[in-house]
Order: C-alpha cells, then sequence, then structure tokens
C-alpha cells in the first residue's frame, strides 16, 4: 500500500473521498459535506511545510488521506497541524490510519524549527484517539460542544504531539 503525497491529479479522487467521509462521519469533521461543494483542496498550497498524503490500494484506489500544514505566523511556526484524516469504511481496519499518521511524524520531523503537531478529534471517537495515543499524541484541552451538527453538540479534544521538547 504505497503512500504519497497528492498532487493536482488526485483531486477527483480526494473530493470522491472527502465526501464519502463527511456523510459517513460528518462529527468527525470541521467542514460539512455543503462546504464540500467548494474545493477541498490542501495539497495545492505552495508551502513545503504543508502536504497531503494518500494511501492507495493495490487495485490504484485512494483509500485514505491526511493533512498537514505548519502554521505560518511567526510566533506559532513552531507549530504544525495535523487534519483531515479519513480512512474508507472498506479500508478500516488495515492499518492504513496508523500508517498515514507515521508518515505525518516522519516529514515533520525534518522540518526545521518544527517543536509539535497538535490535533483536534470529536471525543466520541474512541477508535481515533486510541490511534493517536498510541503514536504518542496528548491531550491537553477539551473543547465542549465545540461542534454543533443540527440540533447536537460534540465535544473536541485537543492533542498534540511534542518532536524536540526536553
Amino acid at each position: 500500500m504505497p503512500i504519497r503525497e497528492l498532487k493536482s491529479t488526485d483531486v477527483s479522487a480526494y473530493q470522491a473521498l472527502m465526501v464519502c467521509g463527511l456523510e459517513e462521519h460528518p462529527e468527525s469533521f470541521r467542514i460539512s459535506a455543503q462546504d464540500a461543494g467548494e474545493p477541498m483542496v490542501p495539497f495545492s498550497s505552495s508551502h513545503s511545510d504543508s502536504f497531503t498524503l494518500g494511501a492507495w490500494l493495490d487495485e490504484g484506489q485512494l483509500a485514505g488521506v491526511v493533512s498537514f500544514a505548519r502554521e505560518t505566523q511567526e510566533k506559532l511556526r513552531h507549530k504544525g497541524l495535523l487534519y483531515r484524516m479519513y480512512v474508507s469504511a472498506g479500508a478500516s481496519g488495515k492499518g492504513i490510519g496508523r500508517k498515514l499518521v507515521q508518515e505525518v511524524v516522519k516529514r515533520a520531523r525534518t522540518i526545521e524549527g518544527l517543536e509539535h503537531i497538535n490535533l483536534t478529534v470529536v471525543s466520541l471517537n474512541v477508535q481515533a484517539k486510541s490511534l493517536y495515543a498510541s503514536e504518542g499524541f496528548t491531550s491537553f484541552a477539551c473543547e465542549e460542544r465545540g461542534l454543533k451538527i443540527g440540533d447536537s453538540y460534540f465535544d473536541e479534544e485537543q492533542m498534540a504531539l511534542r518532536l524536540f521538547w526536553q
């Protein structure tokens, strides 16, 4: 299962996968299915410290994605954000999510001056929280009612991985 950085030729595969994720698990994303009509291409960035990775099945199908972006403001550049992590239902349970997280961390460690990676995960997503914790991420905050979908609220947990702290 190859993992590689997505490029402009992958836009349609990325859009299709993200629409599935937004429909299946709307509480797992800060964007909505309605937002999916707008361009969702975080890999079109000109910043070399930002990227989107895709995991491809042997049949050439995009099975999972994750994005990373380094903060751009001077006082925040020591931090990066892991976001829009999704693995298709058909590919779930095969270790794809773990491999994507590991690849983000590996690449992030090569970015000069980057000290930690932050992420946000809905508190009810025990499987994702467990994956992140097993890769070294620790919780540092919880925002109650951080997301609102219709009349339902979801708490969001903030997690971080320290890359080079003593």
